[in-house]
């Protein structure tokens, strides 16, 4: 029996030799409008072949009347879906390094408050000084691109790793039931886990590690944002393509047709009590 699905995707990532998987079910209506939106930009929609951000927020489960945090939206690619699809019945809030929103989000959540107005807005995490989100008040935590960023310590003089510190604190913001959803970008496993340190990618068993260190439950695993064109060994690291480009106009075709990074689509759980 075919079933109705745009894709089934079953990734065999694992842990201690559990392997999960969960299918990518079809966006439901709501979702779809969200993505099409006339709001959205040109530049932002010519990026859903690499990011498949119908599909993507599917497998997380988001609802149109879900309570969810973006965290580190940057310049706000998914903001532009989640904002109009939360809006009638749900709560978006964007929560950006405190004292360096994200890459001009505020300027862009002002300047059309018709489609932003809704939007709260938080700091995060607190072992940068940010304000946070309260405890137990969310449905879904969002976060697209960035446990590398914690793990990394970007913003810290030190370059201390802040991750787990990050995972506690999101842990704490959602209700029990209340659904953790990465994106990121990958690093094989059999890869020096060093290069987490330097080169933007980050091992699946990492993240596992530290959400379950955390409390979470791991919920399954997609494919969707998988690119096998991505050999994962840039000189400049995973900046290196698009939309980067770190070396600028060189090898720029090659970088282009190799596309955006390949990436880990994951999803936890905070057990309900």
């Amino acid at each position: 029996m075919r079933l109705p699905f745009i894709a089934l995707s079953f990734a065999c990532l694992s842990l201690a030799g559990a392997a999960i998987s969960m299918p990518l079910l079809q966006s439901e209506p709501a979702l779809t409008a969200a993505v099409a939106g006339s709001t959205r930009s040109p530049a932002n929609v010519a990026r859903d072949p690499h990011r498949h951000p119908a599909e993507t927020l599917a497998f997380f489960g988001v609802k149109p009347t879900d309570s969810v945090v973006e965290i580190w939206p940057g310049g706000g690619w998914y903001t532009e879906i989640l904002a109009p699809y939360l809006s009638a019945g749900g709560k978006l809030t964007v929560v950006s390094p405190p004292g360096r929103p994200s890459e001009g989000i505020n300027a862009k959540l002002d300047k059309d408050a018709a489609t932003y107005g809704k939007v709260a807005r938080a700091n995060f995490p607190s072992a940068l000084g940010g304000t946070g989100v309260a405890p137990g008040t969310v449905d879904k935590v969002l976060t697209f691109r960035n446990v590398h960023n914690w793990r990394m310590g970007y913003l810290r003089p030190d370059k201390t790793d802040y991750s787990a510190a990050a995972f506690q604190e999101i842990y704490a913001m959602l209700k029990p039931g209340g659904v953790l959803g990465i994106e990121d970008h990958r690093l094989p496993e059999d890869a020096d886990s060093a290069r987490e340190k330097t080169s933007g990618y980050i091992k699946v068993s990492t993240v596992r590690a530290l959400a379950e260190a955390a409390g979470f439950q791991f919920a399954g695993s997609s494919e969707v944002n998988a690119n096998p064109k991505d050999t994962h060994d840039w000189a400049d690291g995973v900046w290196t393509l698009p939309p980067s480009y770190r070396l600028g106009d060189k090898d720029r075709e090659k970088y282009a047709a190799i596309g955006e990074s390949d990436r880990m689509t994951l999803k936890f759980v905070k057990p309900a009590k």
